[in-house]
């Protein structure tokens, strides 16, 4: 399927094929651990504002998302509530 782009402060339109999306959730899991394949464990990484360091090889392996099904759910502003019927992740 392609979409419509608008490109150049919109003065100009092009077509694209939409691809599959690996920003968020499960597909970005993979795509991460993928990565980090690549990579190697013997790297070392900054975190806190650059004053820490920790090894790619000490990092956590990511979890799949829990399931949220008969948890209620806040709508509309905080007034209202209504609980989740899905039968995986939302």
């Amino acid at each position: 399927m392609k979409v419509k782009k608008t490109s150049g402060r919109g003065t100009g339109t092009r077509e694209e094929e939409i691809k599959e999306q690996n920003w968020a959730g499960d597909a970005y899991r993979k795509e991460q651990s993928e990565k980090i394949k690549k990579t190697g464990k013997n790297i070392t990484l900054s975190s806190g504002r650059g004053v820490g360091t920790r090894k790619l090889k000490d990092l956590p392996d990511p979890k799949p998302r829990p399931s949220t099904e008969g948890m209620t759910r806040v709508t509309g502003r905080g007034t209202g509530s209504r609980k989740s019927r899905n039968k995986g992740s939302n």
